[in-house]
């Protein structure tokens, strides 16, 4: 109910992002002016004891909502609350919002005189009296009103009457009858004044029969004919209103409502918008005025909250009160993306979105045969399509459609045509937004043939589409067959297909190709003319030709459909339509460098793979020749008498380092981490040693080289401790000895005496 009762004007934003952008229209999409006319708007707000406080504000919130939600600024509205005059000096209507525009300026100060409905005290009268209320909207919506503009009545009650206190009824023993018949004669009032009356259903236990009876009782006929647009009651739940009065206010004036995700902030929420979609408002509940919203398009793109961007038009309305809205002018279909934040302690509620939109629906109609003679079966068919001329892909957008079609033409009368989308002969698929049908052209035809077919939906702008034919005696001299399958291609592509033409007549036929039904310079065909023989028969190449990406913007996303009618007219008998070809054409982004050319990265990948294996290979079997783990070093005098061995280790960086150990007494080899000598395999085989300051000087395997003035070292190999190995006594002196040769107990261990120049 705290949300239901937030502050009017904050409520009010819901659909004050439907109008016209403050200042002026923004350029609006292609005869939206024309597909959404104005409506005249009358709110009827129960001011009577039956209804609660927290009622009445509901009411309040509810009233501020619908006052402002037409798409169209030339669209006007009255308020006024009502309950019952039980005395002289009362009177059962209280106007609060005089009639209004909804243009710019007069929004602005809607939310104000809404503020001043209230509930009625005693002594201003508490009845509720329903006459009163529906004459005082029929007077408002009908006094210097165009009649040709719908006029909706919203009457915000609980639906039971109560006049027993209201003097103008007679006796009281007498009023409620009175009551009821005057109630009767209001509702005939309504509906011979074209007035719907759309029934709100406020308080605990609103009573359903009455509104029902209210809802029935004005004029039925809505902004289509459709079920969905013909008055019904609706209940008001308080903590639902938001998305209840959007249902409501869609079915009341023909828009779509379509409900997104739902989420505690911080959060990214989403929606989608149909590509019929010529005006929308992407409606915020946020809960809280603290959240903070930001719009993305389905491009991923941060849309701008007010102007322009892109192709669309920006105006945001609410953006400090817990509802706001996003109106947009010619959206960009697809889902698109809304981010909520909200700093620490007003994250408790949850931010929910949806979106109210208006649209139109197109269709393109072909008959097959286009100039069919007496008696002929012919197959039409009605391809809907948005208003670009792109497929519609989603039948949740076309959902309630009705279609109609019939044939006229010279010599017979009118034949209704059923068309269906159900999968069954003629209609290839089900669910393809393709409506198929048959008719037999009757024998009594003579000349001129018309095809029609009508769509009408909801929220949709009703679209009426007709193909003219030829229906004579005789076969007609030229005849052509054009064959262009379905295909899919890349915008500036390119798709290919046969003609096959014969002409029977004795004089040359010029015949002109042409693509139709769709928007200008998306499709063009080649060539543009062909010129017959007298007597000429074959097949003729037929190119088609995709604009290129700049023509489609942002609408190309991750691909399109166009559909398109060919047609081939023999421009020299008259422009009889030879054939009209439904086309499809599937165009998607051209792939990057990576699509492309995926097979030669990959093998580019494979062969880096397989090299980088190949070098670290060879580097460890670089290293692995290098490596010292296993060569035995052998001290030697200079009598040649080998007075220590010592077993090597793997070392740092393939170089085992070591020092001579009591070079005059008893010398041996001990492992030195930075010693003056070091060692390493050498890949030639024998070893390399290293000398600090010294150089480097080869041992070869059978011999030795100086190590000091009076030592020499030679190299022999430990059969226990394989090449690379990691044998347990590797660096220690558990190593061989000679039996000359004096063993030193730990040599190994780093723990003897250094060197006498160390």
């Amino acid at each position: 109910m705290r949300r239901a009762a937030a502050p009017v004007l904050a409520s009010a934003a819901l659909f004050a992002s439907l109008l016209a952008p403050a200042g002026q229209d923004p350029a609006p999409a292609a005869d939206s002016v024309a597909a959404f006319p104005a409506v005249n708007y009358a709110v009827a707000v129960d001011e009577s004891a039956s209804l609660a406080p927290e009622d009445m504000k509901a009411e309040k919130a509810a009233a501020a909502r619908i006052a402002l939600g037409d798409v169209s600024s030339d669209s006007h509205v009255t308020v006024f609350g009502f309950a019952a005059a039980e005395s002289g000096d009362q009177r059962a209507v209280d106007p609060v919002c005089p009639r209004t525009g909804l243009d710019a300026a007069g929004r602005e100060t809607i939310g104000d005189c809404v503020g001043k409905l209230h509930s009625r005290t005693k002594d201003e009268g508490t009845g509720t009296d329903f006459p009163s209320a529906i004459r005082q909207g029929v007077h408002d919506l009908t006094d210097g009103t165009d009649a040709s503009q719908p006029r909706v009545l919203f009457l915000l009650t609980d639906g039971y009457m109560d006049v027993t206190d209201s003097p103008k009824y007679g006796p009281r023993e007498h009023r409620k009858a009175e009551g009821e018949r005057q109630l009767g004669l209001a509702l005939k009032e309504a509906a011979a004044q074209n007035v719907q009356i759309w029934p709100l259903g406020f308080g605990a236990q609103p009573r359903l029969d009455e509104l029902k009876r209210m809802a029935s009782g004005g004029y039925q006929k809505g902004c289509v004919d459709l079920p969905s647009a013909h008055p019904q009651p609706h209940k008001v739940k308080a903590e639902d209103i938001g998305s209840t009065l959007e249902d409501i206010f869609a079915a009341a004036h023909c828009m779509r409502h379509e409900k997104g995700t739902s989420q505690r902030p911080p959060a990214t929420l989403s929606v989608g918008i149909s590509p019929l979609a010529t005006v929308g408002s992407i409606v915020v509940d946020k809960g809280d005025p603290a959240v903070k919203i930001s719009y993305y398009d389905p491009s991923g793109d941060k849309v701008p909250t007010h102007g322009a961007f892109k192709k669309s038009q920006f105006e945001l309305a609410g953006g400090t009160g817990p509802v706001e809205a996003l109106k947009i002018v010619d959206p960009l279909p697809g889902t698109w993306k809304i981010k909520a934040e909200a700093p620490e302690g007003h994250r408790s509620l949850p931010v929910s979105v949806s979106v109210l939109w208006q649209g139109e629906l197109r269709g393109a109609i072909t008959m097959d045969p286009p100039s069919p003679q007496p008696g002929d079966k012919v197959t039409v068919t009605m391809r809907l399509q948005t208003r670009e001329g792109y497929e519609v892909k989603d039948p949740r957008d076309y959902s309630g459609l009705r279609v109609r079609s019939e044939l006229t033409g010279a010599g017979f009368s009118p034949l209704a045509l059923d068309l269906a989308d159900d999968g069954e002969a003629p209609d290839p698929t089900a669910g393809d937004g393709s409506f198929s049908g048959t008719v037999r052209i009757p024998q009594t035809a003579d000349g001129a043939l018309k095809v029609s077919a009508t769509l009408t939906a909801s929220g949709l702008r009703a679209d009426t589409r007709s193909e003219g034919g030829w229906a004579a005696p005789g076969q007609p001299p030229v005849t052509a067959a054009l064959d262009l399958p379905a295909a899919s291609t890349h915008p500036g592509g390119t798709l290919g297909g046969t003609l096959s033409v014969h002409n029977t007549g004795n004089t040359a036929h010029t015949l002109r190709l042409a693509v139709a039904d769709v928007q200008p310079g998306l499709l063009s065909v080649s060539p543009a003319e062909i010129t017959l023989k007298p007597g000429e028969s074959g097949t003729r190449k037929v190119t088609v030709r995709v604009a290129p990406a700049s023509a489609f913007g942002d609408r190309l996303g991750g691909g399109l459909k166009l559909a398109g009618t060919a047609t081939v007219v023999d421009t020299t008998d008259h422009d009889r339509t030879l054939q009209g070809l439904p086309l499809s054409v599937q165009v998607t982004p051209r792939p990057g460098i990576w699509d492309q050319y995926w097979w030669a990265f990959a093998a580019g990948a494979a062969f880096l793979a397989l090299a980088a294996v190949a070098v670290a290979a060879w580097v460890r079997q670089r290293r692995r020749r290098r490596d010292p783990h296993g060569l035995v070093l052998r001290l030697v005098s200079e009598e040649g008498s080998v007075l220590n061995e010592h077993l090597a280790g793997h070392g740092t960086k393939q170089w085992y380092e070591f020092a001579v150990a009591e070079a005059h007494r008893s010398p041996r080899i001990e492992r030195r981490p930075h010693g003056p000598y070091a060692v390493q395999r050498s890949p030639e085989g024998g070893a390399v040693l290293r000398k600090r300051g010294g150089g480097r000087t080869p041992v070869p395997a059978r011999g030795q080289v100086p190590l000091t003035d009076t030592l020499h070292l030679a190299l022999g190999e430990d059969s226990r401790a394989p090449k690379g190995g990691g044998g347990r006594n590797a660096g220690r002196n558990g190593g061989r000895t000679r039996p000359e040769a004096t063993p030193t107990p730990g040599a190994g261990s780093g723990g003897g005496a250094f060197s006498e120049w160390e």
